[in-house]
């Protein structure tokens, strides 16, 4: 892996548990601003501990080197709730200004699962 290939992939990941771990933290204790920013969906306010819970563990799973499995699970959790989130505001009718935080969120996380190492992928041989 070049010196480049690490930057864009060390970067990424980074921004990606700087977006996620907080706001994960902040889902687990219902903090204020979640709950303002889920109500509108119409989700019920549980889904917040679910989705904070996920969101700290794959964080952590992100940084922690082996596990590549794991990895992936990770990756396509982050995807999907990324991308459920965009949807969630477009489809709710909210601000446009609501979907720039998980849009660029889901940008960075196709981007850390792109550039990672060959050690944190997943090889599968087909005979």
């Amino acid at each position: 892996m070049t010196k480049r290939n690490k930057i864009i992939y060390w970067t990424s990941t980074i921004l990606v548990v700087l977006g996620l771990l907080p706001g994960g933290i902040g889902q687990d204790f219902h903090a204020q601003w979640s709950l303002d920013l889920i109500r509108p969906l119409g989700y019920p306010e549980y889904i917040l501990t679910i989705i904070g819970a996920w969101k700290v563990l794959g964080s952590i799973v992100l940084l922690i080197p082996k596990w590549p499995l794991i990895k992936e699970w990770a990756y396509a959790g982050f995807f999907f709730t990324m991308s459920g989130a965009v949807y969630s505001h477009i489809a709710s009718g909210e601000s446009m200004n609501k979907i720039v935080s998980p849009l660029i969120l889901l940008i960075l996380i196709l981007i850390s699962w792109y550039s990672r190492p060959a050690d944190r992928k997943i090889n599968l041989v087909y005979q």
